[in-house]
């Protein structure tokens, strides 16, 4: 007796329900097709997928909430994945406004008790909508009958570390087994999601227009060889001349630039020393605002010393390239009366630091805005009428298979920033290479041209998503180990007709979080049960506890 005490908790209140018909829109003539089409598929209760391609600021958003209305009134569950959760604090408000209550979320700024509450009312069927991160897609969702993937071309929903997935991919899966329909919404789909329309798997719902009859914004190459930036600066004279029109009539402006801190390399001016992570092969990467030296890839950091460690002269370091702090004190010094703010991951200290300068900038209370890829992802900024992309050919080096379909993606959906409410919006591209396919292709408006020949380019060469790669990193703490490894499947590559393997070699991230890194690739037709000839290969290799051998499949990245 007494072993046992009873204990009253506070009953769990279960989240408010979005209402369907709370406040609905009025839908274009496209968008109400494309609508019909969704909701049709999920009142049918059956999977399908459906590509949902429509042109920036065209209301994709508005389409898929139909879908979700559908389903509440079917009284099953719907997934939304964003590729930036943290940062979506107007999506949210569109949501509210439509339904009357907030999503449920699921990402990685939730605490171990929302996490909780969260799951429960998702497993309990009482969580009707969920919006959240690639990992909400192994909830336990008991009447799951949509999947909406939006941006679904974003790199960000291949997960890299720990199991490897792409979770456009599996959401396809997830919906299959709950018989669920699924949406793919962008204004630039992935070459693997055209292939797939393509070959008539998926369904593609087009918006070809601009909601409310907003134009699409005038993109232009300046050719940085015809009209260089004054010595030590990045800003050419046809940007600067843009900005102050802009800034000068009362509009807003956007310069990108998709590098973080305030200078790529850290160099001495007295013996050519470059400052290292210790950690990895990467630089370290100025951040003066912080006034640190930050490793991009572990995170690694240190204040800048006061003298060279290689040659021990004082005060040599200078600063090479820019990085968007970096442009931010160039526009500052061009235009101090501007109200400025920079838009980083690193500058946003977590979801409601992004929501509050998300608010200024709508409230008209910052004038020119600097940032990187953060920008890019469905921010609705009306008065911004100006887009200035600083470094338009910095995507388009390096061996990656992808770097031109990225890049397009990449400076496409930041151009759409611009002109998204009754005043026109243009763009200014800073490049060395306007006649580069990229930037031909942007400032003519010719996507689909675009598009069909890097689909082509591929086919050609049997690359993804004609094609299997497959990459294989072993990595460790000990070189020698990771060595051993890497050399003995490099002896007893899979023999099966088709297949080529290259390597093994060291990756051109030999050192990464301090681990030793080999990669081998391998190559294979794609009706090939690739995963079968890896399973086989791996199983008679040895591998030492201290060594890791991970697989990707169709690898998004080549470091």
């Amino acid at each position: 007796a007494g072993l046992l005490q009873a204990v009253h908790l506070p009953a769990r209140l279960a989240p408010e329900a979005p209402h369907p018909d709370h406040a609905p829109v009025t839908l274009s003539p496209a968008q109400a097709a494309a609508a019909d089409a969704l909701v049709a598929e999920v009142a049918a209760r059956r999977f399908s997928v459906h590509v949902l391609d429509g042109v920036t600021g065209s209301g994709k958003t508005e389409v898929y909430f139909e879908a979700i209305a559908q389903a509440l009134r079917a009284g099953r569950q719907s997934l939304v994945l964003l590729p930036e959760i943290a940062l979506t604090a107007q999506w949210y408000a569109r949501f509210r406004a439509r339904f009357g209550a907030d999503p449920v979320g699921w990402h990685s700024d939730l605490t171990q008790s929302q996490r909780r509450i969260a799951w429960r009312a998702i497993a309990e069927g009482e969580a009707r909508v969920v919006v959240g991160a690639r990992s909400a897609l192994f909830l336990p969702f008991p009447r799951l009958g949509l999947v909406v993937v939006d941006e679904e071309h974003d790199a960000s929903y291949k997960q890299e570390d720990g199991v490897v997935y792409h979770a456009r991919d599996m959401a396809v899966v997830r919906a299959r087994h709950a018989g669920a329909a699924v949406v793919l919404a962008s204004a630039t789909p992935a070459l693997e999601t055209l292939a797939n329309v393509e070959a008539g798997r998926y369904r593609r719902l087009d918006l070809p227009e601009r909601h409310a009859r907003a134009a699409l914004p005038e993109i232009v190459a300046v050719d940085l060889r015809r009209h260089p930036p004054p010595r030590r600066a990045w800003l050419a004279p046809p940007l600067r001349e843009a900005l102050a029109e802009t800034l000068g009539a009362g509009e807003q402006a956007m310069l990108f630039l998709n590098r973080r801190g305030y200078a790529p390399l850290t160099l001495c001016r007295a013996c050519g020393h470059r400052l290292q992570c210790p950690h990895c092969t990467a630089w370290l990467v100025e951040h003066r605002l912080r006034g640190r030296l930050v490793c991009h890839h572990c995170g690694h950091s240190a204040p800048a010393p006061n003298a060279c460690p290689a040659c021990s002269t004082p005060d040599a370091f200078a600063a090479c390239g820019p990085g968007v702090e970096r442009i931010a004190e160039e526009a500052a010094a061009l235009f101090p009366e501007a109200r400025m703010a920079i838009m980083a991951s690193d500058t946003l200290t977590g979801p409601g630091a992004a929501e509050e300068l998300v608010r200024r900038v709508r409230a008209r209370e910052i004038d020119l805005l600097v940032g990187t890829q953060i920008m890019a992802k469905g921010h609705h900024f009306p008065l911004l009428t100006l887009v200035g992309v600083v470094d338009a050919d910095l995507g388009l080096a390096g061996g990656d298979l992808r770097a031109a379909e990225r890049t397009y993606q990449l400076l496409h959906q930041v151009a759409g920033r611009a002109g998204r409410a009754e005043r026109p919006g243009r763009v200014i591209l800073q490049t060395y290479a306007p006649d580069h396919p990229v930037m031909a292709a942007l400032v003519a408006g010719t996507r689909d041209a675009f598009l069909a020949a890097e689909a082509e380019a591929r086919r050609a060469h049997a690359m993804p998503p004609y094609g299997r790669l497959a990459a294989l990193v072993v990595s460790g703490g000990e070189e020698a180990s990771v060595e051993r490894v890497a050399r003995a499947l490099g002896r007893t590559v899979p023999r099966a007709e088709g297949i080529q393997v290259l390597g093994p070699a060291p990756a051109p991230f030999a050192l990464l979080r301090g681990r030793h890194r080999r990669r081998l690739l391998v190559k294979a037709p794609r009706e090939m049960a690739l995963q079968r000839h890896l399973a086989a290969w791996l199983d008679g290799i040895e591998v030492p506890s201290d060594v890791r051998v991970v697989v990707d499949v169709d690898p998004y990245s080549f470091l």
